[in-house]
Parts: structure tokens; sequence; C-alpha cells
């Protein structure tokens, strides 16, 4: 550690971080906001004992709504990450164009929490979505704002990463897949990925991947019947197994109907495990079925997937997914986050978006975490993530 004294240091928790291929007992030191070192006895001005804990860089939720008192769905994403040990949320489409400004200056401006952002091609990105009024903002083709959407992207690189659309039967109804288009020409002059929600269709699961560019990412990729990404036998459709094999990259956004067990099941055995695990957490499934990110990633324990596989694909594999590769790592000189998880032993029952119960011998559960390489108080955030808008 060439001498320096660390501002903290986490010490004697089982470290996984799967971009150095670390997976042992070791101390993590955190200096002036960064990581400083990995390593053993490590000193500091301040150590926390995290002994008999998992240690992993900041996890990253790839799919959130957190555009909370803007957007009906979104929770607040300090209260979230601080019972899900998530350091950076990622929020998918609550805003567009017309509604960014707010967003950043109320939002993600004032939150302790890392907020990154997919913007919505739609003009007020997902503006009804309740258990009362629920509108997809896709069917209306008069909202897909091009224009828009690329100068407020192009003004915002700093926490914009990616745009967003939603097709489907419920999002675009009689627009079909024709929003895609127009997100796909958006994404491509800015140059950044684009993230595409599939509901019912039209158009099929394989009429999006094939649309889909290197590095474009499909979420809800384990979705039930119909619009699975397998078929009556089990098997992964072609059509999607060449849009991997050709880079598309695959999220699960769990969320209220984006996540069955039987799905699940038949493409882990098939070998076409997702790329990257995220909740899509908002308000309809913040309190079932999704939960949040450790109840997502436990689903996985399940699956038979290994644990430093699951750490994967909620650090580097969604920082790789954004192109943030300061984020996701314990390397000297990463961005000072880190999580603090326990895998707890018992009988826990993880449910689907159909019902379907599997109860599981573990699961993971946040336990505390650090931002710019402070340790974040969760007394001193609020209890509940989710904010009633009256």
């Amino acid at each position: 550690m060439t001498g320096m004294m660390a501002d903290l240091i986490l010490r004697g928790g089982r470290v996984i971080d799967p971009s150095q291929g670390v997976d042992a007992v070791m101390d993590v030191a955190f200096l002036d906001g960064r990581v400083l070192a990995v390593g053993e006895r490590l000193e500091g001005r301040e150590i926390r004992d995290v002994s008999g804990r998992i240690v992993t860089p900041g996890l990253i939720d790839l799919h959130t709504h957190v555009y909370w008192g803007g957007t009906s769905l979104s929770v607040d994403a300090d209260n979230y990450a601080s019972g899900t040990a998530v350091s950076t949320c990622v929020d998918t489409g609550s805003a567009g164009p017309g509604n960014f400004a707010g967003f950043r200056k109320h939002v993600i401006e004032q939150s302790h929490v890392r907020i990154l952002s997919f913007l919505h091609i739609s003009f007020a990105g997902i503006f009804a979505f309740s258990n009362r009024v629920m509108v997809g903002e896709s069917m209306d083709m008069r909202l897909m704002a091009a224009q828009d959407a690329l100068q407020v992207a192009q003004a915002n690189r700093d926490v914009i990463i990616g745009i967003k659309v939603r097709v489907g039967r419920m999002t675009s109804g009689p627009s079909g897949i024709t929003p895609m288009d127009v997100a796909l020409l958006v994404a491509d002059q800015a140059g950044l990925p684009l993230m595409v929600h599939i509901d019912e269709p039209p158009p099929t699961y394989e009429e999006v991947v094939a649309k889909l560019r290197p590095g474009d990412i499909l979420t809800h990729c384990y979705r039930p019947f119909p619009n699975a990404p397998v078929d009556g036998a089990g098997k992964i459709r072609a059509g999607v197994r060449a849009a991997r094999e050709r880079g598309v990259l695959f999220d699960i956004g769990h969320g209220k109907g984006a996540f069955a067990w039987t799905t699940a099941r038949a493409a882990m055995a098939e070998g076409f495990p997702p790329d990257t695990i995220s909740s899509d957490v908002h308000t309809l499934c913040v309190n079932g079925p999704a939960f949040d990110q450790v109840t997502t990633m436990s689903k996985f324990l399940c699956l038979g997937m290994q644990v430093p596989d699951i750490i994967a694909a909620s650090t580097v594999k969604p920082a790789q997914a954004i192109r943030r590769p300061e984020l996701g790592s314990l390397k000297p000189g990463s961005v000072g986050d880190a999580s603090i998880l326990s895998l707890e032993d018992g009988a826990f029952p993880l449910v689907d978006v159909l019902g379907e119960v599997v109860m599981s011998p573990q699961r993971f559960m946040g336990r505390g975490l650090v931002i710019g390489g402070a340790w974040w108080d969760e007394a001193a955030a609020p209890a509940s993530a989710v904010r009633e808008v009256v």
C-alpha cells in the first residue's frame, strides 16, 4: 500500500471481485473516494470488521425506476439502495427528453447513491404507470421525440448512458415495433447502447432481437409465455441464440411480469444464462414479486449459478454494458464503492411473476454499503423505498 494511510478499511471479509478474479478473505482499503488496495492487514483511520460477510464491488442494478416524485412508477433511490446494498441505480426510461431536466436537478443531483439513466425515446418517459392508470407511452408515435432525445442525451453524457424504448402489445400496441426503429436511430447517432423492453407480442421476441446491435440490451430476457426466449420444448429460439452470438446482451429486468421460473430453468439448462441481473424495481413490484436486487440475485442460487458468476452479473458485467469501466471493480483507482452482503442459510420462499414459489436453502442479504470511499450509515436513510404520490 506504499505506506499511505487509508481513510477506510473493510477488514476480513470474503472479497469477491470478478473483474480481477479475486475470491479470498482479504481487506479492502479506500482513500480519497477511490479504492486504494486489496490485500492483507491493511491499515486505515477507520476500520470496519466485515468478517463472515461477502465484500463485492458496489452492486449495479441495471434496471430500476427512481425518478421519485416525477413519475408514478418510481421509488426513492437512496431508500431502495440502503436495503439492497446497491451503489448504482440505472434508471431505465422513467424520464424522456421532455422531463429529464427535472429528473437530473431534483433526483440525480440530490441522491447519495449514484444514478445513471437510459433516456426514454418517448417525450415524457413512462408517464402513466399505476394500479389505476396504465397507458403505454409507445402507443402514440407523436411522442417519439428523436431530435429532442438526441439533444438531451448529448448534453448530459455524464449521466445518460443509453436510450430506452418499450415495445409490445401493452406498451406500443398499434405502433408495433416502429418506436424501436426511432430509438435505434437516436442510439446510433448518439453512439450509445439501446435497451429495449418487450412484453406480449406483437412484436415477437425474435423480431426485436433481430434488430439489436452488438452491445444493445434486451431486458426482461426470462419472460414467461408469450414472448419467452424458449419454445414449447424448452429450447432457446434460434434467433435469440444468434443475437447473443453477435453481441446482444440479455438482462433479467425482473419487475412485475418478466421473470418466470419455468423460463429460467429452461434457459439455464440450455446454457443460456443472463449477461446481467437486475430487479426492474418500481412501485408495483418493490413489495413483490421482484422486491430488490439481492432477492433477484438470490433466485440464481436456485438455478445453479455460482456465487462469483452472480456477483459478476451485478458488478463488472453491467459496468461493461454501460461503458463505465471505473465501476463494478475493486481494482486500485476504481470508484470507491463496495457492497457488503451475507449469504444466509435457511428456507427462503422466492416467488416468480406467475406465483410459483421455490424454496431456497440460501439467499443474499444486503448488510452494508460503501459509496465514494465512505461507509454509508443506513440508519440515516428512511425506512421505506416507496413514497406514495398523492
